[in-house]
Formats: structure tokens, sequence, C-alpha cells
């Protein structure tokens, strides 16, 4: 074609005009153009392809950025799609340098927190950011490799088995402190409070059973619970219910703490209400007036005064709530104290008491503080450092019937516990072995309260099958703490 158009417009040469050049030129341009034309105008096929590079395009955009906004948490939201979008150094300076394991329901996550200002901290130069920023522990764990650095191997090990690196690289327990790894030391046995002892819950009885009541008045909590006083001024409360099944729970309860060796529960006993009897003659019409039926059960408990709120350990309240060897001496709490705390998780477990701790830990859902007020129904005498496990009602019956709501609530605490008394596991397997918890707690029954089997049942069979089970549940948690802590322990010591 550019021959053909050359003479045309190479004017200054004045080369002669031929009429066939120019016909020739025009029908390469008009020969040009219609090719132009075909070649824009795109086929079926090519339209198809365009449709659907389009459509994956789309789908892919959806997949990979509204989803996770939209469905995802927002902090793993956050972590998918945002740290390419700010400065790497910005992201390691958020970072922090302590290992925390939050074990909440089966779940692990660790971070990492500084301890001192990124303006203290040594210069590094920064490595490439992670390859899987979606992906929170590579995520936060890549961006801080001074940290892994200053880990020894056997942590970063833990951490990849999934276990917490405080574990393997905290200093050995004192001996004096722990022994055969989970154990209390027998120098914390020894300063444990004396509590309750089983003269004098006999002594309760027999005086119950031959002092008159001369005074009657509200108190003890809510409901139809009263506060009565003996002709010698002794005080007792008295717990009155309509169903029997907490009468027997309160009163079950406590003779299985004193199975398990427990003194941490003031000394209760059965009576029967008969304003008939002359012991219960003077306060005949408070009776009426409290509208509490002729020959109820009811339980008279010993009134333990200036008793103070009780709190749960600093161990046992965060997220990451556990209380293990290397979490004996965290917190600032006594050793003595903790020490009946470990009794009091696996008394509340095998009961099923729904009271106490479990109560603060639902009611948390509402009131994040929840966990830093006082323990529902535990007291702390000042006098002798003696937590008293009051208000047993809901062990064993009502608490049975509502493990299905309530389980992992009650299993959240045992799990976190890796430290036991002695005398406790000891007296467990002893119960385990024999297989006869239902047979020791009913003769205990009739032993302790020869009048009972006229006025209240017994417990019953499908109630005794499941407290086997938590017992044999409780050992296997302590079965788990040795092989965990006990071999390293003794290696240490």
């Amino acid at each position: 074609m550019c021959e053909h158009v050359m003479p045309f417009v190479d004017k200054d040469k004045r080369r002669p005009f031929y009429p066939q050049h120019l016909l020739s030129a025009a029908r390469s341009v008009m020969a040009w153009h219609e090719r132009r034309t075909l070649s824009s105008t795109p086929s079926s096929r090519s339209l198809f392809c365009f449709l659907t590079a389009s459509f994956a395009f789309a789908l892919g955009l959806v997949v990979g950025v509204m989803i996770p906004l939209c469905l995802l948490p927002r902090h793993v939201a956050d972590a998918a799609i945002l740290p390419a979008s700010r400065p790497f150094s910005a992201r390691l300076n958020a970072s922090m340098n302590h290992l925390r394991v939050d074990e909440d329901e089966g779940r692990r996550q660790w971070r990492v927190t500084p301890n001192r200002s990124s303006a203290d901290a040594p210069a590094t130069t920064p490595s490439p950011p992670p390859r899987f920023p979606s992906v929170s522990f590579v995520s936060q764990f890549a961006a801080s490799p001074p940290v892994l650095a200053s880990l020894s191997n056997s942590s970063v090990a833990a951490i990849l088995r999934g276990e917490s690196p405080d574990d393997t690289t905290s200093a050995p327990v004192d001996t004096a402190t722990l022994r055969g790894g989970i154990y209390w030391g027998q120098p914390v046995e020894d300063a444990l409070p004396k509590g309750f002892t089983d003269a004098e819950v006999e002594a309760w009885r027999r005086f119950t059973r031959t002092t008159s009541i001369v005074k009657m008045e509200e108190g003890c909590g809510r409901m139809q619970n009263r506060l009565l006083t003996f002709a010698d001024g002794t005080a007792s409360c008295c717990r009155y219910r309509q169903n029997t099944d907490q009468i027997q729970g309160e009163l079950f309860s406590f003779l299985l703490g004193h199975l398990l060796g427990l003194r941490n529960l003031a000394p209760s006993t059965l009576a029967v209400v008969r304003t008939r009897d002359p012991r219960w003659g003077q306060v005949r019409e408070h009776v009426s007036v409290a509208e509490w039926a002729e020959d109820k059960p009811v339980v008279l408990t010993r009134f333990v005064p200036s008793l103070q709120p009780a709190h749960i350990p600093k161990a046992l309240r965060g997220p990451n709530r556990r209380l293990h060897p290397p979490d004996v001496d965290v917190g600032g709490d006594s050793l003595t104290e903790l020490a009946q705390w470990s009794d009091l998780v696996v008394f509340d477990y095998l009961t099923a008491n729904l009271d106490r701790v479990v109560n603060n830990l639902y009611n948390q859902q509402w009131n994040k503080g929840m966990m830093d007020a006082p323990a529902h129904n535990l007291a702390r005498d000042p006098n002798t450092g003696l937590l008293v496990f009051l208000d047993n009602e809901s062990g064993l019956l009502h608490g049975y019937r509502l493990l299905r709501k309530y389980e992992n609530y009650h299993r959240l605490l045992l799990d976190q516990l890796c430290v036991f008394r002695r005398p406790t596991v000891d007296a467990l397997r002893r119960l385990h072995q024999d297989g006869d918890v239902g047979d020791r707690l009913h003769e205990a029954f009739l032993t302790a309260e020869p009048q009972g089997r006229d006025v209240l049942p017994g417990l019953p069979t499908h109630n005794v099958k499941v407290l086997r089970e938590r017992i044999k549940r409780v050992l296997d948690q302590v079965e788990l703490c040795e092989a965990r802590y006990g071999e390293r322990t003794r290696r240490s010591s």
C-alpha cells in the first residue's frame, strides 16, 4: 500500500500523476479498512471467554474478601485482609514479648507482648512478612523473630506440640511446696486450718437432739430458711425446702465431704419439724408464720460467726485460668488457701454444685467482672484462714439433673486443675477401687441419722452411678497431671 501512495503524496519531487495508481491505492485502503472492521467484531467464542473470565474474577473477589469480612470474627478478618495495607514495622511494633496461652474450652492461642517499649528495644532488621497472614499463629510468631530467638529449643518444641512453653522453661517448684510433682507438700498440709473435726460434728448432732430452740427469725439466705437460737445461745442455720431433694443434696454432700476427709463443711445434721415436741414448743407460732409443714425434714447447720467473703484465686479468674505447678507461686494467694481451693474444685465437680464458682462462670456472659466478685456460697474465716463451703443443697441431685446444661462449666474448672491434696486423692482412689461409694454414703447416713430413714430417702441408684463416673473422671485428671509434671519434677529435685 505504501508503494502506491508514494507517487501521490510525494509532491516536492513533482512526479507525474497516474490515475491507475490512485485507483489501486483506494482499493488497498478499502481492503485494509474491511480487515480492521472484521477483526474488531468479536466472535461468540470470544464473548463467552470474556464473560467467563469476568465471572471468575467476581467470584474470587467475593470469596477472598467479602466472606471473611462478613462471616469471620473481626480480629481474624483483619488479620486476613489488613496486614498488607500497613508497614511491616508497624506490625512488628504492635507485637508483644510475653507468651500467653488461652486454654478456654480446648482452644490454645499464643500472644507475644513486649516487656519494654519500642524505644528501648534494640534495632533489628525486620524479616519479610509471613506467607500466611490469615493464620494467627504463623503471623504473630513470624513477626517477632527476636522473641522466638530468646526461647530455648525445648520451649519452641513445646509450642509446636501445642503445649505451653511456660511448663518447660519455668523454674522447678520448691519441693517443700509440692511433692510427687502435683501434690501439696507436707509443710503446706501442716499449715492448713484444722477445720471442723469429726468430734465437733458428733458433738453437734448430740447437742441439736437434746437442746430446746428458744428463738426463730429470718436469716441464713432467702426463701424459708430461718436462723434458730438454742437455749444456751448457740445459733444454727436451718434449711427448709418444699422438695426433699435439696435437703438430700445438702445432707449427702456433707456426708461425702467427710468420706473424703474434707474439713471445710460446717457440722450439719438432720432434724424434723414437730411443734408438739418440747424442743420446738417455744417457737410454735414462728413455725406457723414461716409456713413450715409439720413433720418436714430440715437440715441444721452450726452457725459460724465473723465470716468474710472469699474471692476466687487470681490463677483461676482469667480466660487462661489454671492451677498447675508453675502457677502455684503466681498471683499472691497463700499456699494454704490454694490447697483448699484444689479440694473445692474437686468437691464441686463430684457433687455438680451449681451455686458456687459455676455460678460466677455462668453469669460472666452478662457481667464480665463476675470472676473478680466474691465466690458464691463460699466464706473465709479471718481468724484461721479456713474456707467454709456453704449451701451445698444443689449437689448430687439437682445438679445432676442439669448436667447437660452446666457440665461444660464443671469440666472447665477440673480440666485446669493439676495440683491436689494427697489425702483427698487417696480417699478417691479407695472409693474407686472398692466401688462402694453408694454403700458407704448409705451407711454413713443411717449411722449419723438413725431416724432419717423414716423422713428422708437415700441417694438414688442412678445418682450413685453418676457419682462413681465423676470420681473416675477426677482420677483420670490426676493421672494426666502426674504424666505431665510428676517425672519432670522428680528429675529437677
